[in-house]
């Protein structure tokens, strides 16, 4: 059963792979030639991540899963102190006022993704091991606690407001699973609000955002501009699009076609059977990757799974939502679909990850 359920889940993440590369190719090719005279630019760099991608993967895949719970720790303080120099002015790499990446020569890598990973991976040891305590506050809720308020406000001087919320939602689900009581996680919640306005309508591009949001109409040329951009696109497809490689919006029109709006250039030249086919690709994917951690015989495997799903879940959603103009917009990528080195990259270890966890039964 937990074979044909690994085929599955590596044939779903295979064909989203695959769409991913053709989707990449037809919406930034214009656009590479006319700012690298190369049309293959970003498919290039593409196929690099996914060659990257594929050995962290495979390397996941080898070894015993179980073992990363005793390099939590050290995980998680490298991941920090990484996060902390990218910080530092001529160390980190700033582009639109965010300083979020180390560049090298041939790519850019953005530690806020490591330290996701290593927070979920942490966060899954400790419930693991404190066992029944995980209900008292002290003992079980307030160092996983600790450890997300630190990893946060390091994003957060970045900014990045959208990995700071995703990794803080994976994080309250796998407390709530766990069985932390429901009104520390409503108490901390509430508490944040406040803060969450502020981060929110008192940094100009933010408050644009949400109000763009509600009415793109009242600055279209502005803040609004990606949100009508997207739906026009969208909208254009119909139900079985313009045609691949024939999309209007992707000359310049809307901006970061390849990457976060990626899902609109899908509807418009694949149509709506297009973009329900993904969504069906994601909706199976979860359902495969759930399948797995129910039948996961350690607990640190099922919270380990749990936290990637969800991981994975919700920035799916909130791209998706984003482009559909159901959201704000929100620089999520959309998984192994999207335009990204760090995020692609890390998308494929924790599918390397989840193929382990999938074959606990084989492990002594």
């Amino acid at each position: 059963m937990l074979r044909n359920i690994r085929i599955n889940l590596f044939a779903v993440t295979f064909i989203l792979i695959c769409i991913g590369i053709v989707m990449i190719y037809s919406a930034s090719s214009i656009y590479a030639w006319e700012r690298y005279k190369d049309s293959l630019f970003f498919l290039k760099r593409h196929i690099s991540f996914l060659l990257i991608g594929a050995l962290c993967a495979y390397l996941m895949m080898v070894i015993d899963y179980r073992k990363l719970s005793s390099y939590a720790k050290p995980l998680l303080i490298i991941a920090l102190l990484l996060l902390v120099l990218v910080l530092i002015p001529g160390i980190g790499r700033e582009v639109s006022g965010a300083r979020r990446w180390f560049r090298f020569k041939f790519m850019s890598f953005q530690p806020s993704e490591l330290a996701v990973l290593a927070v979920i991976i942490y966060v899954a040891d400790f419930i693991s091991r404190k066992g029944s305590l995980i209900k008292s506050f002290w003992k079980g809720f307030a160092p996983p606690l600790c450890i997300l308020g630190a990893t946060a406000l390091l994003v957060l001087l970045q900014p990045d407001l959208g990995t700071t919320l995703s990794l803080g939602v994976v994080v309250f689900t796998m407390l709530f699973v766990a069985g932390v009581r429901g009104s520390y996680l409503l108490g901390v919640f509430l508490s944040s609000l406040p803060f969450l306005y502020l981060l929110i309508f008192s940094v100009p591009y933010r408050r644009a955002r949400i109000l763009a949001f509600l009415n793109p109409w009242l600055d279209p040329k502005g803040s609004g501009f990606q949100i009508i951009q997207s739906q026009v696109a969208l909208g254009s497809g119909g139900w079985f699009g313009v045609g691949l490689g024939h999309s209007r919006q992707k000359l310049f029109y809307l901006p970061a076609a390849h990457t976060d709006f990626i899902f609109s250039i899908i509807g418009e030249e694949l149509g709506l059977i297009g973009t329900l086919s993904v969504i069906i690709l994601f909706v199976v994917f979860i359902r495969q990757a759930i399948k797995i951690i129910k039948n996961t015989q350690d607990k640190f495997g099922y919270f380990l799974g749990l936290g990637l799903i969800t991981m994975i879940c919700f920035r799916a959603m909130v791209n998706i939502g984003v482009s559909c103009g159901l959201l704000p917009t929100k620089g999520l990528p959309l998984p192994f679909i999207s335009y990204g080195g760090s995020s692609f990259i890390f998308d494929m270890v924790s599918v390397g990850i989840l193929l382990n966890i999938a074959r606990t039964g084989e492990y002594p």
